[in-house]
């Protein structure tokens, strides 16, 4: 069978969650979007952190509504390990009704896995707006050292999403620049994967005419507004443009990811995780907006790799691998991570064959593009944060 025969009889399938709700001041009105789950008791993943701050909040928001509440406390690894302890011990408590995760990415993809075991609805609070995790019906699993393992995925989408944009726009906004790299990557992959007769989803569809709109949508109000966004996030602000922006890194990423596949990027991305002073000293979306500049590359689509390129120089997202702490001629990790990209499940989905002279022919053109760039612009004020 041709690949145009096999595009033709893969289903296409469009995912997502049934009701996303973004508004400030939301936490406190948590309950009110709990009514149609009809939650009398449930459980609360949060970390110590979450727990003494907007924790706090929507713990008194649920009392108040006379829901009963279990709440356990996440050890910061979404592993194996970690799921399971978690899960065990809500097995010995009364059961819940649904399991609210509240807080960053791997938070949010270890309430998904949890849940899942004990066969209740997840609700997701994300507390950061840095990845395009909350919406999905996949965690990505991660060793107990943090690099990536496997993924899991889910038959269901969370039944509920909650963002309070006054919450994340209180996070030092270093996240949202994040998020806004892992948000990107939604248009570039996403063009890659329709491109590709071969191309799929993460579950292993065709990708929607409509997935592929909503990440263009996605790339554009990234253009459009996330230097206003961020802007306003430095002086306090939660502006028309936050809005639009933590819309694009969390809902539109979300649904776009799901409904088109991801490619080089994210390949690039895991590989990256297995460089312990990368892993350990930046964020998913910094390490995926290296691996947009290197699908672009490879794709010899330059002009667009400068157009990301600058904008990511404008708000702090690193625009060559120096940037992240690593040098080209550290040959083991080069080959480490030529090996862990050609070996991503997911790089087939790329319209162009990818080899391991292709990738270090790429990341000499990264390499080269940043370093023009901070040559003109000079380096972002944020990347002294970032190590």
């Amino acid at each position: 069978m041709s690949e145009q025969q096999t595009a033709a009889v893969t289903p296409r399938v469009f995912r997502s969650t049934p009701r996303y709700v973004q508004a400030v001041g939301l936490i406190d009105r948590a309950a009110d979007y709990l009514a149609p789950l009809k939650v009398k008791r449930c459980a609360v993943l949060c970390t110590p952190r979450s727990r003494r701050g907007e924790g706090a909040r929507l713990l008194a928001a649920l009392d108040k509504a006379g829901i009963d509440v279990q709440v356990t406390t996440f050890g910061g690894e979404c592993s194996f390990r970690e799921i399971e302890a978690r899960t065990e011990e809500l097995r010995a408590q009364p059961p819940v009704d649904a399991l609210i995760a509240l807080g960053g990415g791997k938070t949010l993809d270890a309430g998904k896995c949890i849940a899942h075991r004990l066969e209740v609805p997840v609700v997701i609070m994300p507390t950061l707006a840095s990845n395009d995790a909350p919406c999905s019906a996949l965690s990505v699993i991660y060793t107990p050292e943090g690099a990536t393992e496997t993924y899991e995925v889910f038959p269901q989408n969370p039944a509920l999403v909650l963002v309070d944009t006054e919450i994340v726009a209180q996070a030092p906004v270093r996240f949202t620049v994040a998020g806004m790299g892992d948000a990107m990557s939604t248009w570039y992959e996403a063009r890659a994967c329709h491109t590709n007769p071969a191309g799929v989803t993460p579950y292993g569809d065709r990708p929607t005419l409509a997935g592929v709109a909503l990440s263009k949508t996605c790339a554009d109000i990234l253009y459009e507004h996330g230097v206003a966004a961020v802007e306003a996030i430095e002086s306090g602000q939660v502006t028309a443009a936050v809005e639009h922006v933590v819309e694009a890194n969390t809902l539109l990423s979300g649904a776009g990811f799901e409904c088109t596949g991801v490619a080089g990027a994210h390949a690039l991305a895991q590989a990256l995780t297995l460089l312990p002073e990368v892993d350990h000293n930046y964020l998913h979306g910094e390490m995926v907006a290296v691996g947009i500049l290197t699908q672009l590359m490879l794709e010899a689509d330059r002009a667009e790799a400068e157009r990301c390129a600058r904008l990511f120089a404008r708000v702090g997202l690193p625009v060559n691998f120096a940037q992240i702490g690593l040098s080209l001629e550290d040959e083991a990790s080069v080959s480490t991570l030529i090996e862990a990209t050609l070996a991503f499940p997911f790089i087939g989905n790329m319209a162009v064959a990818v080899t391991a002279d292709s990738l270090r022919q790429a990341f000499t053109e990264v390499e080269r593009l940043g370093a023009e760039l901070i040559d003109e612009v000079g380096d972002h004020p944020y990347r002294s944060l970032h190590a």
